[in-house]
């Protein structure tokens, strides 16, 4: 059995992986780490999806690192170009050195005695254990061995192919068939104009409909000024102006959702034209309950008004041999029905997590700045906006697990531990802002959200950000040790030498 110390070890050599490995390089050179990665490549997302028009519904130049500019002008990037910088950036700051592929993770655990954490595992069907004094979770929040699917009735005696977009098969031949796919989401309002130019015909079959929006393709702006402008002032400028913005739709829509929610719908009507049937882009809930879809350049409506592809409002009653029986009765006729119907969430990539080997619930713990769990010693995680550019977030995570670290090796301490003294718990998640149907499924695996600061998170990036890089870090519910005895329990740990606050 192969077994390994390190100070930290990382979870996922994803963007938010790659993002903190990089951070440390840069503000805690001193510390050994290492990444564990479940995959045998880079990219952790980005590598895992290929279906064809995979790209971030995100703007680059926030999605990128704020330590490493996203030197291109699209503004939604393609799944290939983002995996490369990615790779790029943990080529440029020295991390693919530091990575251990084919480690598949099944626990953790906090051992007191030692003052260490021990993870075991396979490695390339190997048991393995690593052990390491702090544990740093970017495994991201959805299961990556399979995507969510609904039961459908009379699936099997379906003729054509069924295929989740999760498990994409790059031999796939759809030319001149008859494609349905079957979901409203980022994933299906991508997939439909990506392949309606080789089909004979796409169908989008949604339950109900999404907010979609238009973006440019590429950021004119950025292109003129490169002209005249160094670009790294250039990129600087277009990070601050599309922070912003993105900042200001969503506080719109919180404020005045009716509003919002015409001037996204006269959007789509002037792209669609009068005669469209705008109920199948007008959702029944306000502007950001759900992640708005942006597509770039309306090509979604340009599909759709060249007539190569359509989307149709209504349920899924039974699949028959040639396609789908709808509700309604109507019947979609199919060669290929894609299920882009969503993920399964999955919080620590599925591994289970243990204080002094008694479970840990994380389904009944607070998360302390949306870093640190809640009475669970020397653990971080980062999770990116659900509002936002995801990468936003994990920079700023990052960033004050540097400065965290850093405190404690200014001040000699060995243990760090957010404790709840005031019973801060409340009942909704800490994904509950999004109405979505994949966070309702995952009430009962994710932390719990906070009464007040620091135990409820604000998704609002401008006060993340004094708070996490400006504010002390000892501030009284943070509490540090030289050593931790042996836990009464996991949901109070009794502390063997009291805290420096």
């Amino acid at each position: 059995m192969n077994q390994q110390h390190f100070d930290i070890l990382i979870i996922g050599a994803g963007l938010s992986g790659i993002g903190t490995a990089c951070h440390l390089r840069q503000q805690c050179p001193d510390r050994q780490f290492a990444i564990l990665e479940r995959r045998e490549r880079i990219g952790g997302t980005w590598d895992l999806f290929r279906y064809p028009g995979i790209r971030s519904d995100s703007d680059m130049f926030s999605f990128g690192f704020n330590f490493r500019p996203w030197n291109g002008l699209k503004v939604l990037a393609d799944g290939a170009s983002i995996r490369n910088y990615i790779a790029d950036t943990a080529k440029e700051f020295d991390v693919t050195e530091h990575i251990r592929f084919g480690v598949d993770l099944q626990e953790a655990n906090w051992e007191s005695s030692q003052g260490h954490w021990t993870l075991q595992g396979t490695q390339n069907g190997a048991a393995v254990t690593y052990t390491c004094n702090v544990l740093i979770s970017c495994t991201g929040y959805y299961d990556y061995r399979q995507g969510y699917l609904p039961q459908f009735d009379g699936i099997d005696q379906f003729d054509g192919q069924v295929i989740h977009p999760q498990q994409w098969p790059q031999d796939l031949d759809y030319a001149d068939k008859k494609v349905l796919v079957i979901g409203s989401g980022a994933t299906a309002v991508t997939l439909v104009p990506a392949m309606a130019d080789k089909a004979s015909h796409v169908t989008m079959l949604q339950r109900s409909p999404t907010y979609v929006l238009s973006v440019p393709a590429e950021d004119k702006i950025s292109a003129f000024l490169r002209k005249w402008l160094p670009e790294s002032l250039v990129y600087r400028m277009a990070r601050k102006r599309n922070i912003k913005l993105h900042r200001w739709i969503f506080k719109a829509a919180k404020r005045w959702p009716s509003l919002t929610r015409r001037l996204m719908l006269r959007g789509v009507r002037k792209a669609m034209g009068k005669d469209f049937d705008m109920r199948h882009f007008s959702p029944d809930y306000k502007p950001w309950d759900q992640r708005l879809c942006a597509v770039p350049d309306g090509d979604l409506f340009e599909a759709i008004n060249a007539g190569k592809a359509s989307v149709v409002t209504d349920e899924v009653a039974t699949f028959t041999e040639s396609g789908v029986r709808l509700k309604s009765g109507q019947e979609l006729e199919a060669d290929i029905v894609i299920t882009a119907t969503g993920l399964n969430v999955q919080v620590l990539g599925g591994m289970a997590l243990r204080v002094d080997d008694q479970p840990v619930e994380i389904s009944r713990r607070l998360t302390y700045k949306g870093v640190l769990m809640e009475g669970v010693p020397n653990m971080a995680w980062v999770f990116g906006y659900t509002n936002a550019a995801w990468t936003l977030k994990a920079d700023l995570s990052a960033d004050y697990i540097c400065r965290l670290l850093n405190h404690m090796k200014a001040t000699g301490q060995g243990v760090f531990m957010p404790v709840d003294r005031e019973g801060c718990k409340a009942e909704e998640s800490v994904m509950a802002a999004l109405k979505s149907g994949y966070v309702a499924r995952a009430d009962h695996l994710l932390p719990r959200q906070g009464t007040k600061y620091p135990w409820s998170l604000m998704n609002d990036y401008e006060k993340d950000r004094k708070i996490l890089l400006e504010t002390p870090i000892d501030d009284g519910i943070l509490n540090f040790y030289k050593k931790i005895a042996k836990p009464t329990s996991v949901e109070q740990p009794a502390i063997e030498e009291s805290c420096t606050n």
